[in-house]
């Protein structure tokens, strides 16, 4: 996947070649704010634009911004596998949280 990142909020970009554009949609919030460009330079300036808009008509309309996400994740997985996150955590000498934050960090890279 194609992402971008601009002010907290983060975005999904494809091509479309029927159009000959980049095609991009604001991920991680309720709210659909899509933007377009023929470049990457468009595009970027297209995303900050849309990013910088959608805060603007909340604020005009007097209402919260999706926020992108809370930094809180919720798990549940089985008894055996929540034993070996935390038998690996504390052999790197880490909290789960600390463990397990870097391990979906390195994953999502």
């Amino acid at each position: 996947m194609n992402s971008m990142k601009y002010k907290g909020y983060h975005a999904r970009v494809e091509y479309d070649p029927d159009d000959h554009i980049f095609v991009g949609r604001i991920i991680g919030i309720r709210d659909v704010v899509g933007f377009h460009g023929e470049s990457v330079q468009e595009l970027e300036a297209a995303f900050g634009e849309a990013v910088d808009n959608y805060l603007a008509a909340c604020e005009q309309l007097g209402q919260k911004p999706n926020k992108p996400h809370s930094g809180n994740l919720m798990l549940r997985v089985p008894v055996e596998v929540h034993a070996a996150i935390a038998a690996a955590a504390e052999t790197s000498g880490k909290s789960i949280n600390q463990w397990a934050a870097g391990v979906l960090e390195k994953a999502c890279q």
